[in-house]
């Protein structure tokens, strides 16, 4: 696979901190084609109601993992990832600090992507383990900055 280039580099780390993966504070650690990594808080953003991590922030952030390791393998002028489906196993509970996202391709098709993701909290301890399959379609026109916060 070619390297890519700076440009895209930064356009893609610009959209991990769009939406949902911004309001949880994910940090994109390594992005490459081959291995993803990124991180998360466990806080009040992420907690269920017991104070625990919430399955579906780890969820977020295997599914937002999948997602900008697809985007390394397109042409973004012409094609985007999203989601179809997503299956997680919670392993281990956490209640504080960090989690770390790592994930790798474990199939990259014209029309379809599988990513195998792995959660661990600061301790290298499993905390979920995830498969997500992307759909890779034509890129469509999204908003600009300006109008997506007017």
């Amino acid at each position: 696979m070619t390297p890519l280039d700076s440009d895209t580099l930064v356009q893609i780390r610009s959209i991990a901190k769009r939406g949902l993966a911004g309001v949880l504070g994910m940090e994109v650690l390594e992005l490459t084609p081959e291995r993803v990594v990124l991180t998360m808080p466990v806080n009040e953003r992420t907690h269920q109601p017991f104070g625990l991590l919430h399955g579906g922030a780890s969820v977020a952030l295997a599914e937002t993992v999948a997602s900008l390791g697809a985007l390394t393998h397109l042409d973004m002028t012409r094609f985007v990832a999203v989601g179809v489906e997503i299956n997680a196993n919670h392993i281990r509970s956490v209640r504080s600090g960090t989690v770390r996202a790592t994930g790798t391709p474990l199939h990259v098709g014209q029309s379809t992507q599988v990513w195998s993701i792995e959660i661990v909290d600061e301790r290298e301890r499993r905390v979920c383990v995830s498969r997500c399959t992307l759909a890779v379609v034509p890129a469509v026109h999204l908003p600009s900055e300006s109008t997506r916060n007017a």
